[in-house]
């Protein structure tokens, strides 16, 4: 599995791109995921980008952002536009976005349709920018559970329509990831990883609480210390070397977490692999 971090990790930290690159180079990742926000405020930075960032040995697998469905149509092309010329300069070839604000089971008939005719516009501006748009397996989406998964894909209808395989959020819509991430396999162009103590923990990723500088923690645990069985799951991508995913960390101690959660996945995928894990090297944040 190709592994990327996220900059969404670092949205309260005071730390450049170049420094989380030096750092992501240095302890064994491939890529950097970037939060759509934070690709924008480096727009006007014309020395950036995936030239740039390949000269670490990493690459920009996605640019993950937060696209206006419900707002005016014209705004909501612009935004999606705007989000593939970012895409294209870090040579991303996905973005992705979340299908709605509310659950399958209290959207009405009509507003499926509307969400699926958004997004089929979105995905032909996509294909036009040779992109994938990828909609987010998430609590409070048309992709909160398998079956509407399914059926959005359905509704959709449109080939760039991808995935964003969030292995806690689909157990949380209670699917089981393995039997999930076997119905969806063919519309899967990426994994998120992230686990938790215990579903009474789940609160902890409330958008409000995620994205307060002083928002709990508590219940974010690394990704093989949770409710999750990831060594289950990661046995699942034997058959799919060519899998990208990104490590979603939410919570304090970034580069330990990271670093620790890199090694454990690598390790658990080597015997897989029939190679022994590797040892990284170490750098100036004090990778071992």
């Amino acid at each position: 599995m190709r592994l990327s971090l996220c900059t969404i990790s670092f949205r309260h930290h005071l730390v450049s791109l170049e420094d989380l690159a030096v750092w992501a180079s240095g302890n064994g990742f491939q890529g950097i995921e970037l939060w759509g926000a934070h690709a924008r405020n480096m727009a006007a930075m014309s020395d950036r980008g995936g030239d740039w960032l390949a000269q670490f040995g990493l690459s920009v697998p996605m640019v993950s952002d937060y696209l206006p469905l419900d707002g005016d149509p014209d705004a909501l092309v612009r935004k999606t536009l705007d989000l593939c010329r970012l895409a294209q300069r870090w040579g991303a070839g996905k973005i992705r976005t979340f299908a709605g604000s509310t659950g399958s089971a209290e959207t009405s008939p009509e507003r499926r349709i509307f969400i699926a005719e958004r997004l089929r516009t979105l995905c032909g501006l996509a294909a036009d920018h040779g992109l994938s748009l990828l909609v987010e397996t998430h609590p409070g989406t048309l992709a909160d559970t398998l079956t509407a998964t399914r059926a959005l894909i359905a509704a959709v209808g449109h080939p760039a329509l991808k995935v964003n395989f969030d292995v806690l959020h689909v157990w949380e819509g209670g699917d089981d990831p393995v039997a999930a991430r076997r119905a969806l396999r063919p519309h899967i162009g990426h994994y998120h990883l992230k686990n938790i103590r215990d579903r009474d923990d789940l609160s902890v990723f409330e958008p409000a609480n995620v994205y307060a500088a002083a928002g709990r923690r508590d219940g974010m645990v690394p990704l093989f210390d949770g409710v999750v069985d990831y060594r289950r799951f990661l046995a699942e991508l034997a058959d799919d070397p060519a899998a990208e995913g990104s490590l979603e960390w939410f919570g304090d101690d970034c580069y330990a977490v990271l670093r620790g959660d890199r090694d454990a996945v690598e390790a658990a995928l080597a015997p897989m692999a029939d190679i022994p894990p590797r040892r990284v090297a170490g750098s100036r944040h004090g990778a071992v």
